[in-house]
């Protein structure tokens, strides 16, 4: 077998955070059979590093693999359950802003 592609189960990034996640802390997981995923994480990288014009152009192209037909439809629960964990990361913040 081949060895696991980083950032898998079998072979976690050197900055993996699952078992360093708080009892209550929020997260959120994006797979790669997402088509977005590598678009999405990619986009992040571009913001985290201060990137705004590659951010930009990651983002125009992420719209545009949206644009004739989104994933899937809005009023999925799966985006409802989505923004509620976006909700409520900044909420956790907000409490453990001194941890």
């Amino acid at each position: 077998m081949a060895n696991a592609p980083v950032g898998s189960k079998s072979n976690p990034s050197q900055f993996d955070i699952l078992s360093k996640l708080a009892d209550d802390e929020p997260y959120f997981v994006i797979r790669a059979n997402d088509p977005l995923s590598s678009a999405l994480v990619e986009l992040h990288a571009y913001i985290g590093a201060g990137q705004a014009g590659a951010a930009h152009n990651k983002l125009a192209e992420i719209m545009a693999l949206t644009s004739a037909k989104a994933p899937r439809p809005a009023s999925s629960p799966k985006y409802r359950e989505t923004f509620a964990i976006s909700l409520a990361m900044e909420q956790w913040r907000e409490t453990h802003s001194d941890d």
